[in-house]
């Protein structure tokens, strides 16, 4: 598999290349916004590590404009500690964040399980409920033919959701399934994903179609 590399400080970029080819992986480094963008169009890697703190654009634009085209796993690399900073990438779409100084060893397994998430997502290629389908596999929503744009944290709600066929699934597994076991990502980022999930299923006349059971979970309610 390969993985894209963004981060200005060389020596971060030789750290974590050096990490992800031990682990087997292929690795393009780019040391700017620029670069970032070009190569994440040309090489079409797995996943791309992205730091937040980059000169001239930082990794939220970036971010903000990868996920206009592409869906790519993203990991943000961050000097940040503060909550607010990781709500705001997680809801650009970002996969996962790692703060530093980190260790690689954690680095690579962050990769590895968001590797293994979106793989698994992958392998539901087709759900259908009521007008709604989900392509897993082309990353596309429709409702009744119309297509819906979602980020890439949206599509994996709602693949979980529609998985559970009608039975509620919890809010636990939700966050444990797209951020992984043990992380801090808490509700208030998960209820703004679902928000604007509903939002844009309602805006193409698929109105309340995923229902919040209150101390139970998420689930699709029936729909024509």
């Amino acid at each position: 598999m390969k993985i894209l590399v963004v981060d200005d400080d060389p020596q971060i970029r030789e750290i974590v290349t050096i990490a992800l080819e031990r682990a087997g992986y292929s690795v393009i480094t780019a040391a700017d916004a620029k670069l970032a963008l070009i190569h994440a169009g040309r090489e079409n890697p797995d996943l791309i590590v992205l730091d937040v703190g980059l000169p001239e654009m930082d990794g939220f634009e970036v971010c903000r404009r990868l996920r206009a085209t592409s869906q790519v796993p993203i990991l943000f690399l961050t000097a940040l500690d503060d909550e607010v900073d990781r709500v705001v990438g997680l809801e650009l779409g970002a996969d996962d964040y790692v703060t530093k100084p980190f260790s690689p060893r954690e680095l690579v397994a962050r990769i590895r399980a968001i590797l293994k998430r979106t793989n698994g997502l992958q392998q539901t290629l087709l759900l259908r409920h009521g007008g709604i389908s989900l392509d897993a596999d082309a990353h596309r929503c429709t409702v009744q033919d119309q297509d819906v744009p979602l980020t890439s944290t949206e599509h994996k709600i709602l693949t979980q959701v529609m998985r559970g066929a009608g039975k509620p699934v919890s809010r636990v597994d939700l966050i444990n399934t797209l951020w992984g076991v043990g992380s801090d990502v808490s509700d208030r980022t998960l209820d703004s994903h679902l928000r604007n999930l509903r939002a844009k299923l309602a805006d193409a006349g698929a109105v309340d179609a995923v229902q919040t059971l209150h101390g139970v979970g998420i689930r699709m309610a029936p729909c024509a």
